[in-house]
């Protein structure tokens, strides 16, 4: 959490230390899922955990640690395998972090009608505005959200935007996996 602002809330310090962690990983990665769990608890209820995450000699008494969880499958699409998903009660919250090319809204009047779902990727890949950017969300159970979204081309910690409202969509299927 070396570049995490301490000021921040411990869901946004997540966020930002999820993106750092996908930062390091590099561009062109597969979407990743974390379980969001509270840190003091997770020292109190599960101390070799706590350990082996370098956790046990922190100061900070409150926050969240992000646990990385198994690959996403790759032939599902995202909206599916998120409907899949059934946390457990020691689990606060979750994020994902997820590649995608983004336009600007002035290439919206061009998009081409009748396009289906591949070809309107393909319009989107080809179009010379696209950037590339990887979306960093997270949900807590309590309905609270924050995201991180660092554009390709602005590839520095400095430059990543953060806030609430940010990819709200994908906001709301992290929620939906806390739903019963």
């Amino acid at each position: 959490m070396s570049n995490t602002p301490m000021a921040a809330s411990p869901l946004t310090r997540a966020v930002l230390e999820i993106d750092e962690y996908a930062s390091g990983l590099g561009w062109d990665q597969p979407a990743r899922l974390f379980a969001l769990v509270d840190t003091a608890r997770l020292r109190t209820e599960e101390p070799v955990l706590a350990a082996q995450l370098g956790l046990e000699d922190e100061q900070q008494t409150s926050g969240l640690t992000p646990i990385e969880q198994d690959e996403i499958p790759a032939d599902q699409p995202l909206d599916e395998f998120l409907g899949t998903i059934a946390w457990p009660d020691a689990v606060a919250g979750c994020a994902l972090t997820v590649e995608r090319l983004m336009l600007p809204p002035s290439a919206e009047a061009q998009v081409p009608q009748g396009l289906d779902e591949e070809k309107l990727a393909r319009w989107v890949a080809d179009h010379p505005e696209r950037q590339e950017v990887r979306m960093t969300v997270a949900v807590l159970r309590d309905g609270a959200r924050e995201s991180a979204l660092r554009l390709r081309e602005k590839d520095s910690a400095t430059e990543v935007l953060t806030g609430a409202d940010l990819v709200p969509r994908l906001a709301e299927a992290l929620a939906a996996t806390f739903e019963e």
